[in-house]
């Protein structure tokens, strides 16, 4: 009998336009040789433009699609977008702390590339009290970054700053993505116990992405669950997203999206 592929538990809420959201996780995931789970934790009325409404699944739903598959199938990680509410923000670390083993990914959405909210301040709380004390690796642009790390009526920090403060929270490790950043390049810094573990500069696109974090993301959960260790899977899967994004294309009114088969089309040319 065939050996299964590396398999993937996504929790995130669904995107009709394909762009980001569950739908971008598991065309990564595909795209890469991994076989997606999908936990639905929201559903979404959204475009290319923006998110117009957001739906929050209610967390019994959440937490029975989980168990369901963690149950019947063997799991090698675990790839967290937006949860949609502190219910399911709860619940969603209730189930990863019976997991403790399977690496965790933490996509920390908090709001759309037009700046539609996903996550209120509320749930910002619930996110660091809860789940990213048990976050392998979370990846946040900066602004996120700087958003999970600053306390009321502080002043700005550092991304280095940021990402040791969001390391004592306990996540393992902080990606901190550097799109909106004003640098020639984008860069992207790994942070660990250590201090700085990598840093990558990559080339600027000239558009807007539609989903690129939840790309981001996927691949390396993806990376991860094929048995690569950390710094090889962010290598990895950044040239895997980059190459999405400049394969993209624009099918609608607004941001382009990651074209995540790139490689076929190449192949078909």
């Amino acid at each position: 009998m065939n050996q299964p592929p590396p398999i993937v538990l996504c929790f995130s809420a669904s995107d009709p336009s394909g762009g980001a959201g569950l739908q971008a996780d598991l065309l990564t995931l595909a795209s890469m040789g991994c076989h997606p789970l999908s936990v639905v934790t929201a559903i979404t009325v959204q475009d290319t433009i923006g998110i117009e409404d957001i739906m929050p699944l209610d967390s019994d739903w959440v937490a029975d699609q989980a168990r369901s598959v963690l149950e019947d199938m063997a799991v090698h990680a675990f790839k967290i977008g937006a949860m949609g509410s502190i219910e399911n923000i709860a619940v969603i670390a209730e189930i990863a702390s019976d997991y403790p083993d399977i690496p965790l990914i933490l996509d920390p959405v908090l709001s759309s590339g037009r700046g539609d909210e996903l996550a209120n301040e509320e749930m910002i709380d619930a996110l660091k009290s809860l789940l990213i004390s048990q976050t392998t690796l979370i990846t946040p642009n900066s602004i996120e970054a700087r958003h999970l790390a600053l306390e009321e009526n502080e002043d700005g920090l550092s991304l280095i700053q940021c990402a040791q403060r969001i390391m004592d929270m306990g996540a393992e490790y902080v990606l901190i993505t550097g799109t909106h950043e004003n640098t020639p390049q984008v860069l992207n810094t790994l942070y660990g116990g250590s201090g700085i573990l990598r840093t990558d500069s990559w080339n600027r696109l000239p558009h807007s992405y539609h989903g690129s974090g939840c790309t981001l993301a996927s691949a390396i959960a993806a990376a991860i669950a094929m048995g690569l260790d950390i710094s090889e899977a962010i290598e990895k899967a950044q040239e895997y997203t980059w190459n999405a994004l400049n394969s993209g294309f624009r099918p609608g009114m607004g941001q382009h999206i990651p074209d995540r088969f790139f490689w076929a089309r190449e192949e078909e040319a």
